[in-house]
Order: C-alpha cells, then structure tokens, then sequence
C-alpha cells in the first residue's frame, strides 16, 4: 500500500514537472509571436489596426494548437482545471458587459456590447460545466471499480 501511494506521488510529482515545462514552452511561444508581431509592423506607420489584431489572434491559434496537442493524457485533469479557471475570468468579464448601462454616444449602442457580454457568458458558463464533467470523467477512471 505504501509502495503504490509513493508510486502514485512520484507519477503526480512527474506530471506536475511535466505541466509547468510544457507552460514554459507556451509562455516562451507567446514571448516570441509578440516579437515577431512587433518586428513585423515595427516600419509600418499605416497598418489597420483590425489586421494587426486579427494576426495575433491567428498567432495564439496556431500556439494553443501546439501547446495543447503536446499535452500527455495524465495532465488533461489538471489542464481542464486551468482551462475552469480561465473561463470564470471570462465569465466576470461577461457579467460587466452584460451589466453595460445602454449609452448611446455618437450612434454606438451599448446594445452590441450588452448582446456580445451575453454571448460569452453563456458559451464561457458551457465551456466551465463541460469542464467539470470531463474531469470527473477522468477522475472516474483511476477509481476502483467496486463490484
């Protein structure tokens, strides 16, 4: 019994050095799509800003495409924890836009912003429930079966 609970910490302590190179390896990754980002609109005086947005926004695809492929199943629990937690940060930024008093200032409704806030509170209250579940999904499995 003692021999499978110091197996069990060895396995855990392995993950969680595992979890935080592979964040490492994500937050290097943003250091150097900002760089690339700024070093590419460095000479550029008349860039829209909507295209410069848009790039970094396909660069942070692009990231957490390779970031959470490279991800050993026996993290996904904690992952999904992280991934939680992100999302209730979303849903705290939802709430204000949601609770956006309808100013109207030179044709530019709250409205928009009240409809956008709500969009993302619902999709970021799915993605928090849907988390829940898959990690006690994943939890299930390393229980024992009673029978």
């Amino acid at each position: 019994m003692a021999q499978d609970l110091k197996e069990a910490i060895e396995k855990a302590e392995d993950a969680a050095q595992a979890a935080e190179a592979a964040n490492d390896q994500a937050v290097e990754a943003l250091a150097d799509a900002a760089e690339l980002a700024a070093a590419a609109t460095a000479g550029v005086h008349g860039i829209d800003p909507f295209i410069f947005r848009v790039s970094i926004f396909v660069l942070a695809i692009f990231v957490g495409y390779y970031v959470v492929w490279s991800v050993t199943p026996a993290l996904h629990t904690p992952l999904m924890s992280v991934t939680n937690a992100i999302s209730s940060v979303i849903v705290v930024g939802a709430l204000l836009a949601t609770g956006v008093d309808l100013v109207d200032v030179e044709g530019e409704g709250g409205g928009t912003a009240r409809l956008l806030g709500f969009v993302a509170l619902v999709l970021a209250s799915v993605n928090i429930f849907g988390g829940f579940l898959v990690t006690q999904r994943m939890l299930a499995m390393y229980k024992k079966k009673e029978r």
